[in-house]
């Protein structure tokens, strides 16, 4: 029996799934701004392949003796960036059951969240090299988050003109999910900002 315990690389399995979720909110993007059977699938396909990395992480999580950062914050980061691509994936899902189709809302919604994906990867990347980038990205993840609100409101403003009860039903669940994507954004980034306090 080797007498060292397995080193795991937790920072590059976080960037890893960072990375991949990043990918899966921009094929989100590209979905929303063309919304066919294909490229909802490549959502979904992107999707099961962050749900993996996940499960690699926390099972290198329960079997290391030591890590680099703390447990919780391992975990809970993980969770919060599996989140957002959790969202995108029901966003598609209810766009393709519900039939609703895409308007100016979604595309601004999801470009946004793109922009919050790409910060928060870019953050967990630069984490345990560069934390003060890794702190630049998590300020303007933050900021990011607040222009969703926005985004949200003004979408649920011209929503609730239409006087179709069924119609407004199913676009605020579509735009709730984008929502709460970018509120795990808001989380991950949180988490991000404590793991720098703590490691500088």
């Amino acid at each position: 029996m080797w007498p060292f315990p397995k080193k795991r690389d937790f920072y590059k399995m976080l960037s890893n799934q960072a990375e991949k979720v990043e990918e899966g909110i921009d094929a989100l993007y590209e979905f929303a701004l063309d919304p066919t059977e294909a490229k909802g699938r490549e959502v979904n396909r992107i999707e099961e392949e962050a749900d993996e990395l996940r499960r690699v992480l926390i099972d290198e999580l329960n079997r290391a003796f030591v890590t680099p950062i703390d447990r919780e914050d391992i975990f809970a980061l993980s969770r919060t960036i599996d989140d957002m691509c959790d969202y995108a994936k029901s966003t598609v899902q209810e766009m393709i059951l519900f039939e609703t189709g895409t308007n100016e809302h979604i595309k601004k919604m999801a470009e946004v969240l793109c922009s919050s994906a790409q910060d928060v990867s870019a953050a967990v990347r630069l984490m345990k090299s560069h934390p003060q980038a890794a702190n630049d990205h998590v300020v303007r993840a933050k900021k990011t988050e607040n222009f969703m609100e926005r985004r949200y409101r003004e979408a649920l403003v011209d929503l609730f003109k239409d006087t179709d009860v069924i119609k407004i039903i199913k676009l605020r669940e579509i735009y709730r999910h984008l929502s709460n994507a970018a509120d795990r954004g808001d989380e991950s980034a949180n988490i991000i900002g404590d793991i720098l306090v703590k490691t500088a």
